[in-house]
């Protein structure tokens, strides 16, 4: 496992690929998230040799990348979106960045459970198979909070079980984006974790949870740095996830309005990279 850096989520503002990889050395992560439509465009000027150098010449590595695809939107915008997506993913497969996810809301104002179960396998499936055919691999994000899934109609999918059994009907190269906050929020355990297989596990995501808010009073958007208030069993979580043998990206996304408020990117990278390197010393990593 390795820490890496998505800038948006810890408020740094980065316009390009060469500044989001400066911002992951000035935090001392080891890996970042990037943009693939960049990434595909680069290639596409310069060669594959050339954005990977890009990336080893500062001895930091492509973790990963947002699903590009509009699987959200009408049958238009999504059949548009998908017949970009196998240049996007095999750019990801030339520089060996082959992870993608997305989050998926556990609740639904216009689809009662089974039909927006139905919903998201059909969208997914044609989206995981262009992936599978570059060689990447798609993570699909529970969400756990009970503030959240009960703020719609219809509940959806908030557990690990859950959205592991619905990836299996959309592919074989779909598993999890797993944060440990939807975990925790989810009543996950520890035993659930280590019934994981490492192909599962395709992301990590990694935060804590405020002090003295009761299970069923989280919201999803108040969190805390990783590590931060001990809440969330982290090392647990870690130890957990490198027991089973997952080796992949360690993301915090911490969403914590007080990140904004210091005065410089620099200061925010410094305080979030600080609380990585704090957990992976607690987990034994």
């Amino acid at each position: 496992m390795y820490s890496t850096l998505s800038p948006g989520a810890i408020g740094v503002r980065t316009a390009n690929l060469r500044e989001a990889i400066a911002a992951a050395k000035i935090g001392g992560f080891r890996g970042v998230e990037f943009n693939p439509v960049e990434v595909a465009d680069l290639i596409s000027r310069h060669g594959a040799d050339y954005v990977n150098g890009i990336f080893n010449d500062a001895d930091i590595r492509p973790a990963g990348f947002g699903l590009p695809t509009n699987w959200r939107g009408d049958d238009a915008a999504w059949n548009s979106s998908l017949l970009e997506l196998p240049r996007l993913a095999e750019a990801a497969k030339a520089i060996d960045g082959t992870r993608t996810m997305t989050w998926i809301l556990p609740c639904s104002d216009v689809r009662p459970f089974e039909e927006n179960r139905q919903f998201h396998v059909e969208r997914f499936k044609p989206i995981a198979a262009v992936l599978s055919d570059h060689g990447c691999s798609l993570g699909l994000e529970f969400i756990g909070p009970k503030t959240l899934r009960e703020s719609q109609k219809y509940s959806f999918i908030y557990t690990m079980a859950g959205m592991l059994e619905m990836g299996r009907d959309i592919g074989p190269n779909v598993g999890l984006l797993l944060d440990c906050w939807h975990w925790h929020t989810s009543g996950g355990t520890i035993a659930d974790l280590l019934s994981l297989k490492p192909a599962e596990v395709v992301y990590v995501h990694v935060n804590d949870a405020p002090l003295g808010v009761g299970m069923d009073e989280y919201v999803d958007n108040v969190r805390g740095l990783p590590g931060e208030t001990g809440v969330i069993d982290i090392a647990g979580f870690l130890r957990s996830l490198q027991t089973i043998g997952y080796d992949g990206p360690v993301t915090p996304e911490p969403f914590k309005n007080e990140l904004n408020e210091l005065p410089s990117d620099v200061a925010r990278l410094s305080v979030v990279g600080e609380s990585m390197s704090k957990i992976f010393q607690q987990a034994g990593l």
